[in-house]
């Protein structure tokens, strides 16, 4: 890819993020070029969240490893929630569209992302055992009150032995 298909793509993303927080119900009808169709920029839009969410975790588990008694879970929901709030169209349009069959194994991959960054599941562990801890995260994540990570953890270490 050169780098001026690199800017295409990141200014049809954006295209398509302008139009989304216009107008949330019609985002992807129109898709830009050089998007092939819908679900060619839905995957655009999947990888675009899972660099920012990628890079996020990494700094959050580099700041927890310099600091003694850090919590490894609170690191990551405090990374993904810093993700979500720094782009809410994008988190709003990948939630419209996560039942979206081609989402599916991006989906699954950001959950066993979430699973082993927090420290609640090994990469050793079977794919879709690490997939479930993380969804089950990703949601306790996504309904627990702002300032209670903590919360989240107990709530999963409750929830792991029954995975």
């Amino acid at each position: 890819m050169s780098w001026n298909d690199f800017r295409r793509r990141q200014q049809a993303i954006q295209t398509v993020l302008d139009d989304a927080s216009r107008n949330p119900s019609e985002a992807l009808t129109h898709v830009p070029a050089p998007f092939l169709d819908a679900t060619d920029a839905l995957r655009a839009l999947q990888y675009k969240w899972t660099q920012q969410l990628t890079g996020r975790i990494g700094v959050a588990l580099a700041e927890t490893d310099d600091t003694p008694h850090a919590d490894r879970v609170q690191a990551v929901t405090a990374a993904w929630r810093r993700t979500a709030e720094a782009n809410p169209v994008l988190r709003d349009l990948l939630d419209r569209h996560e039942s979206d069959p081609v989402l599916r194994s991006d989906m699954a991959r950001e959950h066993r992302l979430l699973a082993v960054a927090a420290g609640l599941a090994e990469h050793t562990e079977p794919v879709d055992d690490v997939a479930r801890v993380g969804r089950a995260f990703r949601q306790l994540v996504r309904i627990t009150p702002e300032p209670s990570p903590q919360c989240i953890g107990g709530r999963l270490r409750k929830l792991i032995p029954s995975f």
